[in-house]
């Protein structure tokens, strides 16, 4: 297996990313989004992250994006400004390749590098193991579970919250 090229995302990757998002979306568990957005919806998104500075990652094989990842705010008052919650979603036939790992630990390096100092990853679905332990991988600490606050597929889904450090985390102030 080559090693992914791990690159900023380009408003050119947005047909791509909105592809795996899509698929996860009707597939899946790790979104409790209910329909999928569309290319302009995602182009929104995107490019509200990317003037507000966050980091938005593309994973590419071969020329072909086969994952992504951002970080985005936690929450939008202002004493949370110093903490992100982060995404990643790989395309199906990328799972389990190390994609992900490479993804969240660039993601990581780069929100560091913006002053960041909390990164909270909130994965839907308890039973959701290849999310945990990817975050668990890349230095992330459980720190609960909120039960039964999602319905999908006609059942009750939880929410499993991890949280790490970046930089220096709460040990100082931040500048």
């Amino acid at each position: 297996m080559s090693n992914p090229a791990i690159r900023s995302a380009a408003p050119a990757d947005i047909p791509a990313i909105t592809r795996i998002y899509d698929h996860e979306v009707r597939t899946g568990t790790a979104t409790f989004e209910l329909t999928p957005p569309d290319v302009a919806e995602m182009t929104r998104r995107f490019t509200s992250l990317q003037e507000a500075g966050f980091p938005y990652l593309v994973a590419t094989l071969e020329g072909h994006v086969v994952g992504y990842a951002y970080a985005g705010p936690y929450r939008p008052r202002p004493a949370y400004r110093f903490t992100v919650e982060n995404s990643v979603y790989l395309a199906p036939a990328s799972h389990r390749r190390g994609i992900g790992t490479a993804l969240m630990i660039e993601l990581i390096a780069q929100s560091e590098a913006r002053g960041y100092r909390q990164m909270i990853a909130v994965i839907g679905d308890s039973a959701n193991a290849a999310s945990v332990a990817l975050h668990t991988r890349t230095g992330f600490q459980m720190i609960g579970t909120h039960p039964d606050v999602g319905f999908k597929f006609g059942r009750w889904l939880d929410t499993v919250m991890m949280q790490r450090a970046l930089g220096a985390g709460a040990t100082t102030v931040p500048a």
